[in-house]
C-alpha cells in the first residue's frame, strides 16, 4: 500500500470490536505520514455515523494516528483554545479504502483550561462484555490509558502549544494552493 502524500485527501473509519463500523470521516486532509505515524487535518469534514446520521465538523482539528499506540488524538482549534480528544483505540492500519481503527469506547477528553476527564467509562465496561474483549485488550488499554495521560501532562506530541501551531499554519499553507 503506497503511503498518502501531503495534501492527499484520506478517508478515516473507526469500527467496534465486533466488525461493526462506527464512524467514518471522508477526506481528511494528509499533512505528514511516517513509517508508524499520520497527521492531517480536518475542517467542516463530513462525518457519517453506523446509522445513517450525517453531520460536519465545526472547527479545524489535527488529528494524530500511530501504529504503536493505542490511542488517537484529535485537536480541537477553537476561538478559546485547543481542546482534544483522545479515543482509546486499536493503531491504526491503512488501506486503499481508508485509514482504519478500532474504537474501544474509552475517551480522555481534555479541555482548553487543562482540565482532564476520563469518558465512557459505563459504556466501555458493557462493550466490553458484550463484545468479549479479551484480558490482554483490557489490559492494554488501560496501559494506554497511562501512556496518554503522561503525554497530556508533560505536553508530548499533539500536547505541545507548539505541535497544534505549526501543524494548522502547514493546513493553511497547503489549502491556499
Amino acid at each position: 500500500m503506497k503511503l498518502p502524500k501531503e495534501g492527499d485527501f484520506i478517508t478515516i473509519q473507526s469500527y467496534k470490536h465486533n466488525g461493526e463500523i462506527h464512524r467514518t470521516w471522508r477526506d481528511t486532509m494528509v499533512l505528514k505520514t511516517t513509517e508508524h505515524a499520520i497527521i492531517g487535518v480536518n475542517n467542516h469534514t463530513l462525518v457519517t455515523e453506523n446509522d445513517g446520521r450525517r453531520w460536519v465538523t465545526r472547527e479545524p482539528a489535527i488529528v494524530y494516528f500511530h501504529k504503536k499506540y493505542w490511542f488517537n488524538i484529535i485537536a480541537m482549534i477553537r476561538e478559546n483554545g485547543v481542546s482534544y480528544y483522545c479515543n482509546l483505540a486499536s493503531p491504526y492500519v491503512l488501506d486503499k479504502e481508508a485509514l482504519k481503527y478500532i474504537d474501544y469506547d474509552l475517551d480522555v477528553k481534555v479541555f482548553a483550561d487543562g482540565e482532564k476527564k476520563l469518558l465512557d467509562v459505563d459504556e466501555y465496561e458493557r462493550h466490553r462484555r458484550a463484545m468479549n474483549y479479551s484480558a490482554d485488550i483490557d489490559f492494554i488499554l488501560k496501559e494506554n490509558v497511562k501512556i496518554l495521560v503522561d503525554w497530556i501532562n508533560n505536553q508530548r506530541g499533539p500536547f505541545s502549544p507548539a505541535y497544534v501551531n505549526i501543524w494548522y499554519k502547514r493546513y493553511l499553507e497547503l489549502r491556499s494552493r
